[in-house]
């Protein structure tokens, strides 16, 4: 392993002149105040525990961090988000500045932490805009911190896997894959499955997981939705402990691509099938995978610092992901959700499924075009655009994991000429008007709708989701439309039809408009439109280009 994040806290300044200015800060007490000149004069206070304070800015403004905590951790914070591209370190004021590449994406990351407190080290922090626009940081001191940054740029930029690959037993170089190997070394308490979808979810929307014991490990195969995922999550988490000083996670890429999970059991979960059998006593591994694995060379040969006792002591391991253990048994141990992480485990998952999508465009929004778009991830229940502020709704989905799949793919789009901005909301339904209410129309009730593209278990939609691109999977074609009548009909969308191409049996195409939001426009606009002959056409984004 290249053991890049395993240790970066060096470069850290612990005196009180970086920012290319100076940093004055007092104590850490609640009533602290921090004073910053960067470029010149501008100053911030906060009082007490109010976090999110001041105009926007891509800067953001860490505080009571624990003092053992590492440069990792707190890009970690920013990772779900979008690119950070900056970070500054005040080991002696318990305090961090991180930049983020856009304004759109730091305050999607403030509007998120308003909702749930971020912890680090079970240790709650606080996280608030600073007055700056950038950060100018001294690269002599910071040299680690940029090392790291650099590589979660590459990461964040590397190539997407081959078009058309789909079997289970393709074999794409391991940066491309969307799956990792993971070994879980030093286990002292039980890791399960669950534990593992919420340490890796923080990352991107898990598809798969498959655990097994190999070589008297325990190891799991996990797999991701976009490879991108993958490699922020190996990124941050190669070598991370999930509790104090044991279950070390040692972390490389699968030869596979996709994963054929036959049972949702403890063992192994489809998240994207909830209609498979538990198969108790069976195997959880596809024969297939099986062989497939059985032939692949150790990624990680004998890990670092692996004790010859799975009861040893944790020194020379790194540091915890921030999971408490909750009593002094390992049977009773839970570990807490980390920063970032969107589907709460437990519970309390079930309040995180309505979304605030807010930055709307108020004269041309509807709940049917909240609908439509959200309704590409997930079964959109019901739909409330916000009476006294109609540049905001409220938007409620089936269930948790389709509030983050929708969460992530459409943060920072645009919709009507709009960035539009996505974070969980407080509420844990859309209350629909009173009866005999009118509401203007501004709340609609899509609970039996019959275009909910995700109602049939095991749907192939399942496995068709995709981001938002510019190019459009069209399917359900008519054999009297032509390629000219499509392109007319999206022309009419207000975009241009850069692309086309039918698939051989002119049921289905590919429709490649200029832009995403070009595409995002159509979508809404056409999904379910009547072509004739009883054929409403069905319209989704792909991950191909013509």
């Amino acid at each position: 392993m290249d053991g890049i994040l395993t240790d970066v806290t060096v470069g850290i300044k612990r005196g009180s002149d970086e920012l290319s200015g100076t940093i004055l800060s007092s104590s850490n007490s609640a009533m602290s105040s921090v004073v910053v000149t960067a470029n010149g004069s501008d100053s911030k206070k906060f009082k007490g525990d109010d976090k999110m304070i001041g105009a926007p800015s891509r800067v953001l403004h860490i505080r009571k961090l624990p003092s053992e905590v590492t440069e990792t951790e707190v890009i970690a914070l920013g990772l779900p988000f979008g690119k950070v591209t900056n970070i500054l370190m005040l080991k002696g004021k318990n305090q961090a500045f991180l930049e983020m590449a856009s304004e759109e994406a730091a305050i999607t990351m403030v509007n998120y932490y308003t909702a749930v407190t971020p912890h680090l080290r079970n240790q709650p922090i606080y996280i608030q805009y600073s007055n700056h626009k950038e950060l100018k940081t001294d690269d002599a001191l910071n040299q680690r911190a940029q090392a790291v940054l650099q590589a979660v740029t590459a990461v964040q930029t590397a190539s997407t896997p081959l078009a058309g690959t789909t079997v289970s037993e393709s074999a794409v170089t391991p940066a491309q894959s969307p799956v990792l190997r993971v070994i879980i070394d030093n286990m002292y308490y039980p890791v399960t499955l669950d534990v593992l979808y919420q340490i890796f979810s923080k990352f991107g929307p898990v598809l798969k997981i498959i655990t097994f014991t190999k070589n008297n490990q325990f190891q799991a195969l996990l797999q991701y939705s976009d490879p991108i995922n993958a490699q922020q999550a190996k990124l941050a988490l190669d070598g991370q402990n999930i509790y104090n000083a044991c279950c070390t996670l040692r972390i490389d890429f699968s030869k596979l691509v996709n994963l054929n999970v036959k049972y949702n059991n403890d063992k192994s979960r489809d998240y994207t099938r909830p209609d498979l059998p538990s198969g108790d006593g069976q195997s959880s591994m596809d024969p297939a995978i099986a062989a497939a694995f059985a032939k692949e060379s150790s990624l990680l040969g004998t890990p670092a610092g692996m004790m010859s006792s799975p009861y040893s002591g944790g020194s020379g391991f790194p540091t915890s992901l921030s999971f408490a253990q909750t009593a002094a048994v390992p049977g009773s141990l839970s570990p807490l959700a980390m920063p970032g992480r969107v589907a709460m485990s437990g519970v309390a998952s079930a309040n995180h499924s309505v979304l605030l999508v807010s930055n709307l465009n108020d004269e041309m929004v509807t709940p049917q075009s909240l609908f439509t778009l959200f309704g590409v991830y997930g079964d959109v229940q019901r739909v409330k655009i916000l009476y006294n502020k109609k540049d905001s709704a409220l938007v409620q989905m089936t269930d948790v994991n389709q509030a983050q799949l929708a969460m992530s793919h459409l943060n920072g789009q645009k919709m009507y000429g709009k960035i539009i901005r996505v974070t969980l909301s407080k509420h844990q339904t859309v209350q629909l008007p009173r009866e005999g209410l009118d509401d203007q129309g501004l709340t609609k009730d899509f609970t039996n709708s019959p275009l909910h593209r995700f109602k049939k278990p095991g749907s192939k939609n399942f496995q068709n989701i995709f981001p938002p691109s510019a190019t459009l999977h069209l399917s359900n074609i008519p054999p009297s439309i032509t390629e000219d009548n499509l392109k007319i009909l999206f022309t009419n969308t207000g975009g241009k039809v850069k692309g086309f191409k039918f698939f051989q049996d002119h049921k289905m195409a590919l429709l490649q408009m200029c832009s995403v939001e070009e595409a995002i426009q159509a979508l809404i606009d056409l999904h379910n439109y009547d072509l004739g002959e009883n054929h409403h056409l069905r319209v989704s984004f792909s991950k191909s280009t013509i």
